[in-house]
């Protein structure tokens, strides 16, 4: 298997403002959660029936968190004076990094988040803004405030306001570096009283990760704390400020190198090359070594373990084991704390949440995030905290979080049920990301050399290009090299001509073998060898789909500039791709977090009922590939016979077929579309043999898959991944000509998964 440091993600400017940009500006958009198209709607949502909860919010405060979107909103706060590591940039420029912020919350922790940038750097002017918005929010998130004036920001406001307040650079940072030194020390057969911690790096970070670490036990006289100075010792009047001068501790080391001598532990917090292999070898037997400067560790694992075996080394970096990462932490934390409507985020709420993700690191990791890390993940050295993709994290650190403020006394509102309350968590999350997730991740492992058959388009192009980037594998380009590369110039991407593979009739060396192939499938359909020779060397599509047949490529994305039947129609030349070899095409589309799979949109025309019983199976397949349990339903304008109707017929007889077959999936019909989808109309008719909701909707035609897949996109703003071409020979997907590179990228995942193959 390919080593995951070869396999870093490498992102250019050009890639970075296209996603800042495409499809509009901006990483985030507000959207209504209750109705807004009559009259009434408007009058209950505005003038006069918002005067009802007004009235009562003035009466009883507590109700904010009933009648508006108070308990579950988080202002993130910059003043952008120390943007990730990029310094004092001002308010604006942090802008892109406090969006990004709004939508992890959103991602994680379903937690709705606004960025607000405020251009001063008076620490005063924050305090009374901040505070003056405490109406609006159930949380503040502080971030990329520069030291000393954040420590003097968050205190005070958390002395005045009566929701947390958080400065995550400081407290994120400090959970999962906790969380991580938990198991590390567990490993190691150390407990945290009794080690010799040595951090370097006296800003937030560091401050914050000491305090922690003191607050669950380590001894202050055995942490030592150092800076750009040297240790911070009892009695230093230099560079020292009142919160380096908290961690003042009684020794005779005066530098890092004396400080490291017998230390069971390290933490940096400061930058690249910090630390030396010297100073490694000199720490007790097993140390830990949590090097978290980014982008660039203090030293990293391969030079720490080069000289010290016994070493457990965490970074800050994803393309490492062991990254601490403060996803983990300020998701969660935030959900378990606006759940409770906390006055605050204390001490004990941030152990509980380290304590948690130590724990869950300890427990089995389910296969989808091992597949999507590419490795076997077991709690030991190379796994000592959580990833950030593990689906559990939601469900079970917010529940520590908020047992811990509801012990502490910082709860309005306790949860009575927490059973019920960890079973909401589980249902809150839309499951698109993570379906997203385990199709890239499935494809990630593979590393196929994917063909990608349209070598003239922008859109295609980029999506080669971010292939490789992102480490998915080779990307094999059609076309012209003359002009793809003048396409990649334009597109500002020309070193990308380095990382892909032009291919064309005019410089492979298996043409020959290609056109006698071709000729073989074809002669007895009235092409000739000139023909078939025509054929191999002008179209794209075929001498794509030849390259696949001989395993020059593991996988094929095409469709991206015309239609799918055409498209189709040319790669039947080369494989056999017709309803009656038992392709079906599959539509994905995902809405507010719901799945379902619809077909067939690609392949059958008029379908009878064996067929529609094929497109049946093939969807429940698919389904299983993403991970979901299948529950199929025939769709018709009719319920179970009512309205009698030849059309609708076919659709009840082919559940018959499937009764003959004995599937081994859930299937029903047929049956209108609300009884399908919807429990309360699915109660009509008790006798159904669908145990929930449907998820693969079998509709009666090929045109009446796609008004559906299309109105759901058009009109209901529907993510839509496919047609998945199912039942084909080898990994071949077709785009459609509306794709975006993001669409492109997932069906080359889809091709590279396998999830449409025999």
């Amino acid at each position: 298997m390919t080593d995951k440091t070869s396999r870093r993600t490498r992102i250019t400017p050009e890639e970075a403002l296209a996603y800042h940009m495409e499809p509009r500006p901006g990483k985030y958009d507000i959207v209504a959660s209750t109705p807004m198209t009559t009259q009434r709607d408007l009058s209950l949502a505005y003038s006069p029936g918002v005067a009802v909860p007004v009235e009562a919010i003035a009466e009883r405060p507590e109700t904010a968190y009933d009648y508006t979107t108070k308990g579950n909103m988080v202002a993130v706060i910059s003043n952008g004076t120390a943007i990730l590591g990029l310094g004092n940039l001002g308010a604006l420029a942090s802008k892109p990094v406090m969006e990004g912020k709004a939508v992890l919350f959103k991602r994680f922790a379903d937690v709705n988040a606004i960025d607000i940038e405020l251009d001063t750097e008076d620490p005063d002017e924050i305090v009374n803004a901040v505070r003056l918005m405490g109406p609006t929010f159930g949380g503040i998130n502080l971030e990329d405030i520069k030291a000393p004036e954040c420590f003097i920001i968050e205190s005070r406001l958390k002395e005045m306001m009566d929701i947390p307040v958080f400065h995550d650079d400081q407290h994120g940072t400090a959970v999962i570096c906790a969380a991580g030194l938990i198991n590390a020390l567990e490993l190691s057969g150390k407990k945290i009283q009794d080690v010799r911690i040595v951090l370097n790096g006296a800003g937030a970070a560091g401050i914050a990760c000491l305090e922690l670490l003191k607050a669950m036990g380590a001894g202050h006289d055995n942490c030592i704390m150092c800076d750009t100075k040297g240790v911070i010792y009892s009695g230093r009047t230099e560079g020292m400020n009142q919160w380096k001068s908290a961690h003042a501790a009684v020794t005779e080391a005066r530098t890092l190198e004396d400080a490291m001598k017998g230390a069971d532990v390290f933490l940096g917090v400061s930058a690249k090359g910090a630390v030396t292999q010297e100073m490694v070898q000199s720490m007790a037997e097993n140390p830990v070594i949590f090097a978290m400067a980014n982008p660039d560790p203090e030293i990293t694992p391969e030079d720490a373990h080069a000289v010290r075996p016994d070493a457990i080394v965490a970074t800050g970096r994803s393309d490492y084991p062991n990254q601490v990462n403060n996803v983990l932490g300020f998701p969660y934390l935030f959900r378990g704390a606006l759940d409770i409507h906390a006055r605050a985020i204390n001490d004990e709420m941030k152990i509980a949440c380290a304590e948690a993700l130590a724990r869950l690191a300890r427990e089995d990791v389910p296969d989808e995030v091992a597949v999507a890390y590419g490795r076997k993940l077991q709690f030991g050295r190379d796994y000592i905290i959580p990833t950030p993709f593990d689906p559990r994290l939601i469900h079970v650190v917010p529940p520590a979080v908020a047992r811990a403020g509801m012990d502490t006394g910082v709860a309005r509102r306790p949860i009575i049920d927490m059973d019920g309350y960890v079973q909401s968590l589980k249902n809150r999350m839309d499951p698109t990301a993570a379906i997203l997730q385990g199709i890239h991740a499935r494809a990630r492992a593979k590393q196929a050399r994917m063909i990608f058959a349209e070598g003239d388009d922008p859109r295609v192009l980029r999506a080669a290009v971010s292939w490789t980037r992102t480490g998915m594998g080779q990307a094999l380009v059609v076309g012209r090299e003359t002009e793809v590369k003048a396409e990649l110039e334009a597109l500002g991407l020309g070193d990308a001509m380095r990382e892909i593979t032009v291919v064309n009739a005019a410089n492979t060396r298996h043409l020959e073998t290609y056109h006698q192939f071709l000729y073989e499938r074809l002669q007895r359909k009235g092409v000739d060898r000139e023909d078939a020779i025509k054929l191999a060397n002008r179209d794209r599509h075929i001498f794509a789909a030849l390259m696949l047949a001989h395993g020059h490529g593991d996988g094929l994305v095409t469709g991206a500039t015309r239609k799918n039947a055409p498209v189709l129609a040319q790669i039947g030349h080369v494989f056999d791709v017709r309803p009656q070899d038992g392709a079906v095409g599959i539509t994905a589309v995902l809405h507010r977090g719901r799945i379902v799979l619809i077909g067939d949109t690609l392949v059958h025309e008029w379908p009878e009922a064996e067929d529609l019983a094929d497109i049946a199976t093939s969807g429940a397949a698919v389904a299983r590939g993403l991970g979901l349990d299948p529950r199929v339903a025939f769709l018709s304008f009719s319920n179970f016979g009512y309205p009698v109707s030849e059309r609708a017929r076919k659709m009840a007889e082919a559940t018959e077929v499937l009764d003959r077959r004995g599937v081994d999936f859930e299937y029903e019909g047929e049956m209108t579309v609300d009884v399908a989808l919807n429990p309360e109309s699915a109660a009509r008719y008790p006798f159904s043999r669908l145990t929930g909701a449907a998820n693969v909707l079998v509709v009666p035609a090929r045109h009446s898959a796609s008004i559906s897949v299309k109105l759901l996109q058009e009109m209901a703003g529907a993510t839509v991944i496919g047609p998945i071409l199912t039942g084909v020979p080898k990994p071949i997907q077709i785009c459609s000509t509306t794709s975006t590179v993001s669409d492109i990228l997932n069906m080359a995942a889809i091709a590279a998964g396998g999830l449409g193959e025999r």
